[in-house]
């Protein structure tokens, strides 16, 4: 069976969409946008990604997730898309782009790209941030609903690494499973702390 992600990219390439721009950002929201839904299981093993045992830092990850306080949690993501920032106690620190819009998820995606190490968008591809980048830097001030800490125990699921050349893509993938609230109420949210 073709991958998700391959069968998006072709159509990418049909098109004729360069890559890493706002034009192409915006090309693969509106035709990821006819994906109504997705199986996150597959998603987890598509052959797009990779299964890792340890997510590195910069790089971008998707993980079934049980929190430790999911009952004193006014909301959470089940199924984070992180991009990993910071080692922290017993996990690490991430910003789960689940908790944006699209439309704000992809003007703060490409403000995320100025801050990769390279335009390759190949395995060598990675962000290059730290928590006091992003709070230092008022242009990317979406991360404030976004960063999270996660704990290595209360993942679910095999960690799939997501390769630079898919980013477009799993940005826009309809993944997020949130709980307690629905995404509108969330994003809703997400704005007033923005």
């Amino acid at each position: 069976m073709a991958s998700l992600f391959d069968k998006i990219q072709a159509a990418a390439f049909r098109a004729d969409v360069k890559r890493g721009t706002k034009q192409s950002l915006k090309w693969f929201r509106e035709k990821v946008a006819e994906t109504r839904s997705v199986n996150r299981k597959a998603l987890l093993r598509d052959e797009a990604t990779k299964t890792v045992s340890k997510p590195l830092i910069g790089r971008m990850f998707m993980y079934a997730y049980d929190p430790k306080n999911k009952k004193t949690l006014p909301f959470y993501d089940k199924f984070p898309l992180i991009i990993m920032v910071d080692k922290a106690p017993g996990g690490f620190y991430g910003i789960n782009l689940h908790y944006l819009p699209p439309v704000l998820r992809a003007k703060f995606f490409d403000k995320l790209l100025e801050y990769s190490n390279n335009d390759k968008y190949n395995q060598s591809t990675r962000f290059k941030m730290s928590y006091d980048l992003l709070k230092a830097t008022s242009k990317l001030s979406a991360f404030k609903p976004c960063y999270k800490h996660y704990l290595t125990k209360h993942i679910k699921s095999q960690i799939s690494e997501i390769s630079a050349s898919e980013w477009e893509i799993a940005i826009f993938l309809p993944s997020e499973q949130f709980v307690k609230k629905g995404k509108d109420a969330v994003w809703k949210d997400s704005r007033s702390k923005i």
